[in-house]
């Protein structure tokens, strides 16, 4: 049960922090990452200053013993001397102190020795945590200056990606319906190739209108002509005139002004011969 329990808060943990990302500002997160990666660098130097520090102190440390065992060392002979100038002297009892005094100085002497070699020990670790302490400065440094100069080109592409993405919506507003109260460009586009359509279509049926009446009016130009022309052949053979056919009424007076142009001239009335 307590395993179920720990898995599906794993689960609600994962969505929400995937929602998150999803929802937050990819600039501010570049910055917490940045400042994260700084505070880290600064936890680091402040590390390898701890480390560089204790090699210092253990530097110190061993320089002093180093002092105290050859000052120890000059002591010991000093006292060894006094003590055989004193034996030799006949001063037994100087030369007994001067014997243990010299005895004393050893015992510290071998002390301090032991101490040395600890503290060259500790001196030659510290001074090897030290090293690798600033070697992992120097090689985070660099990397902090890389995420640095990564920040700037991140922060370059965002600027352009958030341009392209406002030119992406420019564009798509343009086919898309933005609402009823205001038309899109393809709305538009397609009320005045209607209305440019139906003006062509009703000049198509003007046109094809005034072409019939000429065409009307060619036809019975030419049918009056020819009735009038037959009318004069029967006039000049003295066969009875046939009634013409009136001319059709939509176009009087262009058959007037046809009879008028093909009318030919009057003959001469014949005159009566006189008898001889």
């Amino acid at each position: 049960m307590i395993k179920f329990f720990k898995r599906f808060w794993n689960y609600v943990t994962a969505g929400a922090n995937q929602k998150f990302n999803e929802k937050a500002d990819p600039k501010i997160q570049l910055e917490q990452a940045i400042t994260e990666a700084q505070d880290q660098h600064r936890r680091l130097k402040e590390h390898a200053a701890n480390v560089i520090a204790q090699a210092k102190q253990t530097e110190m440390q061993l320089n002093r013993a180093m002092e105290q065992l050859e000052k120890l060392n000059a002591n010991a002979r000093q006292a060894v001397t006094m003590a055989d100038t004193a034996a030799k002297g006949g001063d037994a009892t100087k030369a007994t102190e001067y014997t243990r005094a010299a005895e004393t100085i050893a015992t510290q002497l071998i002390s301090v020795e032991g101490q040395v070699e600890e503290l060259k020990t500790m001196h030659y670790g510290a001074t090897q945590a030290a090293d690798q302490a600033k070697a992992a400065v120097g090689q985070n440094g660099q990397l902090l200056q890389k995420k640095l100069t990564e920040r700037n080109q991140l922060l370059g592409q965002l600027e352009q990606a958030k341009m392209q993405e406002q030119m992406n919506k420019a564009m798509s507003s343009l086919s898309e319906t933005v609402g009823q109260e205001v038309p899109t460009l393809n709305e538009v586009r397609d009320k005045i190739e209607q209305r440019y359509a139906r003006a062509k279509g009703m000049s198509e049926l003007s046109e094809a209108s005034t072409e019939s009446r000429m065409i009307e009016i060619e036809t019975a130009a030419a049918n009056f002509e020819a009735q009038d022309r037959l009318a004069s052949i029967r006039a000049s053979l003295g066969l009875e005139a046939a009634t013409a056919p009136a001319a059709p009424a939509a176009v009087p007076a262009v058959a007037e002004a046809v009879a008028l142009a093909t009318e030919p001239p009057a003959e001469p009335t014949p005159q009566p011969s006189t008898g001889a």
